[in-house]
């Protein structure tokens, strides 16, 4: 299990991470959700050991991270713009990287970039942006590493080739002990995905449950109120967020149970009522608008 107690950075003035605690469980897939600038690449680097932090502690299985050889040969991290060794090929890559991860498999790895289609001796500069993203996560799966840490991994892949990848890791914990976060922007992406999420914003954490738990527990609800004067019975006894009106329908967002939605409802007539779950971007939107942040500013990538 990965866990950030308290834990704060700061960069000059700029803080990063705002006494931020969470926890990531093993063997499932996390997704690591958030504004721009919210933290979540600060977060990974931090997990991962490269950047050490100025106060809190971070621990990996029950150790701390930073100057751990230990709790870090059980993590890779696959970066948004992941370094290679100028003029060296992807063999060579491997090679150096068996060195380091002793459960190293080598026979994985070029299979699967017989698989993905990717020359093995090809200079590694020669290849595309997507090309060398898939390379990061081939190299993070043939590592065998207990955490596979993805920031914006999947964001520089073609649709067919993220699919593929997807594939791949659920093939992977399925065989073996193996957890995944992952950061995106692509929220309709990570929901048939994702088993957990955690939403960042400005450097702490709004939100970190089970996915099915977050969508639980939110909803999105049209209805036409036979008498109008309902609407503020309900925002005394709900959460109401995100109200809108059109003629007689009422649309709004409400933070509740099922069955604290049905006890909000209790002696108010309706001529129709709708009840769905939020989606994990409107989930999204929600917390992020009660935080006091501008939607229109979030630049949301969407299939």
């Amino acid at each position: 299990m990965i866990q950030l107690l308290s834990v704060t950075k700061k960069f000059g003035e700029q803080t990063a991470l705002d006494h931020v605690s969470l926890s990531v469980f093993d063997h499932q897939i996390c997704g690591l959700l958030g504004t721009n600038g919210a933290g979540k690449s600060t977060a990974m680097r931090l997990i991962c050991g490269i950047d050490t932090w100025d106060s809190g502690k971070i621990v990996v299985d029950g150790e701390e991270v930073y100057d751990n050889v230990n709790a870090k040969k059980k993590m890779f991290f696959c970066s948004d713009s992941p370094f290679y060794f100028p003029h060296s090929n992807s063999l060579e890559m491997a090679g150096y990287l068996e060195q380091f991860y002793e459960g190293f498999r080598m026979d994985l790895f070029l299979k699967w970039m017989d698989v993905f289609q990717l020359d093995v001796k090809r200079k590694i500069g020669t290849y595309s942006k997507g090309k060398k993203k898939q390379l990061s996560l081939l190299l993070g799966l043939a590592s065998q590493t207990k955490y596979l840490l993805c920031d914006e991994t999947f964001d520089g892949l073609d649709p067919a080739m993220r699919q593929a990848i997807k594939t791949l890791i659920i093939g992977e914990m399925a065989e073996r002990d193996l957890t995944v976060i992952i950061s995106s922007h692509n929220l309709r992406e990570l929901e048939d995905f994702c088993d957990s999420v955690i939403l960042m914003h400005q450097g702490d954490v709004l939100l970190a449950k089970s996915l099915d738990e977050a969508k639980a527990n939110c909803f999105r609800v049209q209805c036409v109120l036979k008498k109008e004067e309902d609407m503020e019975v309900l925002k005394s006894r709900l959460s109401v967020q995100n109200l809108k009106r059109h003629d007689t329908m009422y649309t709004f967002t409400a933070e509740c149970t099922k069955e604290q939605m049905n006890q909000a409802m209790e002696g108010i007539e309706t001529a129709y009522f709708e009840l769905k779950s939020l989606s994990l971007e409107e989930l999204f939107i929600m917390e992020t608008e009660v935080a006091g942040y501008d939607i229109k500013n979030v630049l949301l990538e969407t299939m």
